[in-house]
Protein backbone atom coordinates (compact mmCIF):
# COMPACT_ATOMS: atom_id res chain seq x y z
CA UNK A 1 0.00 0.00 0.00
CA UNK A 2 1.50 3.03 -1.10
CA UNK A 3 0.63 7.03 0.96
CA UNK A 4 -2.24 7.26 -2.20
CA UNK A 5 -3.76 3.79 -1.54
CA UNK A 6 -3.94 4.80 2.47
CA UNK A 7 -5.22 7.87 1.87
CA UNK A 8 -8.22 6.95 0.12
CA UNK A 9 -8.89 3.90 2.60
CA UNK A 10 -8.67 6.73 5.93
CA UNK A 11 -11.10 8.87 3.57
CA UNK A 12 -13.62 6.38 3.19
CA UNK A 13 -13.08 4.37 6.75
CA UNK A 14 -13.33 7.88 8.56
CA UNK A 15 -16.08 9.75 6.08
CA UNK A 16 -13.78 12.06 5.11
CA UNK A 17 -12.32 13.63 1.89
CA UNK A 18 -9.22 12.26 0.56
CA UNK A 19 -7.76 16.28 1.37
CA UNK A 20 -8.85 16.32 4.78
CA UNK A 21 -7.00 12.76 5.22
CA UNK A 22 -4.04 13.74 3.33
CA UNK A 23 -3.92 16.65 6.01
CA UNK A 24 -4.14 14.72 8.83
CA UNK A 25 -1.30 11.93 7.59
CA UNK A 26 0.93 14.91 6.92
CA UNK A 27 0.15 16.03 10.29
CA UNK A 28 0.50 12.18 11.70
CA UNK A 29 3.99 12.03 10.24
CA UNK A 30 5.32 15.32 10.76
CA UNK A 31 4.28 14.88 14.76
CA UNK A 32 6.15 11.70 14.56
CA UNK A 33 8.89 13.24 13.06
CA UNK A 34 9.36 16.08 15.58
CA UNK A 35 8.87 14.38 18.64
CA UNK A 36 11.62 11.51 17.40
CA UNK A 37 13.57 14.23 16.29
CA UNK A 38 14.05 16.29 19.89
CA UNK A 39 14.70 11.90 21.01
CA UNK A 40 11.80 11.38 22.51
CA UNK A 41 9.57 8.34 21.87
CA UNK A 42 5.61 7.94 20.48
CA UNK A 43 3.85 5.12 21.71
CA UNK A 44 0.55 3.70 20.35
CA UNK A 45 -1.28 1.43 22.60
CA UNK A 46 -2.14 -1.54 20.82
CA UNK A 47 0.35 -0.51 17.83
CA UNK A 48 3.26 -0.22 18.41
CA UNK A 49 6.18 2.29 19.44
CA UNK A 50 8.38 4.84 17.24
CA UNK A 51 11.75 5.43 19.16
CA UNK A 52 14.96 6.36 18.07
CA UNK A 53 18.02 4.75 18.66
CA UNK A 54 21.99 5.47 18.03
CA UNK A 55 24.18 3.48 16.00
CA UNK A 56 27.83 3.47 16.79
CA UNK A 57 30.54 3.95 14.32
CA UNK A 58 32.42 0.63 12.99
CA UNK A 59 34.32 -0.12 10.07
CA UNK A 60 32.53 -1.96 6.89
CA UNK A 61 33.87 -3.27 3.46
CA UNK A 62 33.04 -1.48 -0.08
CA UNK A 63 31.82 -4.92 -1.99
CA UNK A 64 33.28 -3.49 -5.31
CA UNK A 65 36.51 -2.96 -4.24
CA UNK A 66 36.62 -5.06 -1.13
CA UNK A 67 38.28 -1.40 0.34
CA UNK A 68 37.61 -0.85 4.40
CA UNK A 69 35.70 1.89 5.16
CA UNK A 70 34.71 3.86 8.27
CA UNK A 71 31.32 4.48 9.04
CA UNK A 72 29.78 7.03 10.81
CA UNK A 73 27.55 6.85 13.63
CA UNK A 74 24.24 8.16 13.80
CA UNK A 75 20.67 8.15 14.95
CA UNK A 76 17.70 5.58 13.26
CA UNK A 77 14.25 5.75 13.43
CA UNK A 78 12.87 1.91 14.72
CA UNK A 79 9.46 1.02 15.10
CA UNK A 80 8.14 -1.89 17.82
CA UNK A 81 4.74 -3.42 17.05
CA UNK A 82 2.39 -3.57 19.67
CA UNK A 83 1.20 -6.79 21.30
CA UNK A 84 -2.24 -6.19 19.57
CA UNK A 85 -1.09 -5.04 16.21
CA UNK A 86 1.78 -8.64 16.27
CA UNK A 87 -1.55 -10.97 17.25
CA UNK A 88 -3.34 -9.60 14.39
CA UNK A 89 -0.54 -10.09 12.11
Amino acid sequence: MNKAELIAQLAEDAGITKTQANAALDSFVDTVTKTLKKGDKVTLVGFGTFSVSKRAARTGRNPQTGETIKIKAKKVARFKAGKELSAKI
